[in-house]
Parts: C-alpha cells; structure tokens; sequence
C-alpha cells in the first residue's frame, strides 16, 4: 500500500495546487480555457490487459491497483480537476503525455529521461524503473518534447477541443528501443547486456492519440523520433 506520507507530501499538495490555480482562474474571470498536464500514467496503470488492448481518453488507470503500487496522482488530479471545471463552467482540457524524451529544459535530468538514457548509461536502477513502465502499461509509449509542447499551444486555440488527450507518438518496448539504439548508434556503446528476463519482444498495448490527430494536429515526429 502507498504510505501516508506520500498522501500527505506529493498527492495532497499536487491536488490542492491544481485546484488553488483553476480557483485563481475563475476569480479573474478572464481566463477561457485551462490546459492541464496530466501524464499518461493517469491512463494506463491497471492490471494487466489482453494483447494488442488498445487505450484511449476514455481509459483510466485504476486508482485501487494504484494504492497498492504507486501513487495514484495523476489520477487523483484530473479527476478533481475535471469536477472543479464543471460546476464552475470552465473550459477545461487535459494532455496525457507519455515518457517524453529528447533534450531536457532542465539542468540536471529528472523523471523519464535518465530511465530512457539507461540503456546507454547502463544505470541498473534507472533501467529497473524502464523495465517497470514496461511491465506496467505493456509498452514504451514515447513523444517527442516538441510534440508535447506544440500539443498544449494547439488545443488552447482549438475552439473544438474539449476533455482528455493522450499525446503519444510511438509504441514500442525496450528490446526493440535496444536493438535501434545499437544498430544506429554504435559508438554510443548501447548495453544490450540488460536485455534480460521478461522484456516484451513488441508491444502487448497502444496508447493512442487517434483523438489528438483526428483534432488536426500533426506528431511531428511521430515517423521518425529517433532520427
């Protein structure tokens, strides 16, 4: 079970923000749309689906089977988010990103870029996380910060859009990702030696952003992440 403490210091206090910024955005009364970032983990994290289960925005991971292993946050989040929106009438839009990778803002790397960068650091615990995704939702879902970032500026102008949107370019697992790795970058000395144990050969899962592209907007790299 998760520990009353990660209650009290990360889901309480994300939820509490969340709800101070829409609270903030009503009182101004000139705020016409807020976009939420989510993550993909609010989507996903259930117990285990049937090969080739496709999820979409009407997919949410289970918050019971969360308790038990992670914290449910996300989850958490957007769904207060969602019941603050609507009895205050705000046009509210969330975006479910996956792992995001390329280039970090930041100066030092957190969350899912050192659990990608694994397989070229060779960082066990790191990789151990990787291989948790994996296990977790069925797949290596990916998208290219870019793509993330031009999703957010095209649904606050998209008139049209409304509710949940999954922004995900690739699906693929950490065999597959290796094996690309190692056949494209050679120099980057890629550690096949991790590839052990009960990684998945392709896919078990999709995350989809059928909604997102049916929207109009265009994956940018959704042909060509790596290149």
């Amino acid at each position: 079970m998760i520990p009353d403490t990660l209650q009290e210091e990360l889901i309480e206090p994300a939820v509490r923000g969340t709800l101070n910024v829409m609270r903030s955005c009503v009182k101004a009364g000139t705020v016409k749309r807020v976009i939420l970032t989510s993550s993909a983990s609010a989507v996903y994290r259930t117990p285990p689906q049937g090969e080739g289960h496709v999820l979409d925005e009407d997919s949410w991971s289970d918050v019971e089977f969360l308790r038990a292993n992670k914290p449910p946050m996300w989850v958490l989040l957007e769904k207060e988010a969602s019941r603050f929106a609507a009895e205050h009438g705000i046009s509210l839009v969330t975006v479910c990103p996956v792992v995001t990778v390329d280039a970090a803002p930041a100066p030092n790397a957190l969350t899912s870029v050192p659990n990608c960068l694994s397989l070229l650091s060779g960082d066990e615990a790191e990789f151990t996380v990787l291989r948790g995704i994996e296990r977790g939702s069925g797949t290596v879902a990916l998208v290219h910060v870019d793509d993330v970032c031009r999703a957010e500026l095209f649904l606050a102008e998209k008139e049209s859009a409304a509710g949940r949107y999954i922004c995900c370019s690739l699906n693929t697992t950490i065999v597959q990702l290796a094996r690309f790795l190692a056949d494209n970058y050679p120099q980057y000395n890629v550690k096949t030696n991790l590839l052990s144990g009960d990684l998945l050969e392709k896919p078990r899962v999709c995350l989809s952003s059928a909604k997102l592209v049916r929207e109009g907007m265009l994956l940018c790299f959704r042909s060509s992440l790596f290149a």
